[in-house]
């Protein structure tokens, strides 16, 4: 898969964007794609319905030089805390398009899957650059 998407990321804007990545985390070296605003929802089990976080913002999956060696980041337009996950083998995840459900190692249960918001046709490609990074 191309390092990022025609027309997502070129020149200096990928590079401003990797630096950004960089000062959260130095080990990241790559972005792999990147989808332009994402919602994460989670799955209250009490109130039985999807509930918005306080996250919203730029998707990146990227390659790093330490293990785990991919993971993605919600870059937070709300605030300073961003969202960030691993890609490892306890990383869970399906396509439900348009919304992406994964659910990570600290999740006890299958209630606490959270969601992807994004732009039309662009959370399959996000689904394949993660499952690469997966294999």
């Amino acid at each position: 898969m191309a390092a990022v998407a025609a027309g997502s990321l070129v020149g200096k804007g990928c590079d401003i964007s990797l630096a950004a990545l960089q000062r959260h985390d130095p080990y990241i070296n790559r972005i792999m794609d990147v989808a332009s605003q994402v919602v994460p929802y989670t799955f209250g089990h009490w109130a039985n319905e999807w509930e918005k976080t306080d996250v919203e913002g730029t998707l990146f999956v990227y390659a790093r030089s330490a293990s785990p060696e991919h993971g993605f980041t919600i870059m937070n337009r709300l605030s300073m805390e961003n969202r960030t996950e691993p890609s490892t083998k306890d990383l869970d995840f399906q396509l439900q398009d348009p919304f992406l459900l994964y659910r990570n190692a600290r999740c006890e249960s299958i209630n606490t899957l959270g969601g992807f918001i994004s732009e039309v046709g662009q959370v399959f490609k996000i689904v394949k650059c993660i499952a690469l990074c997966l294999c």
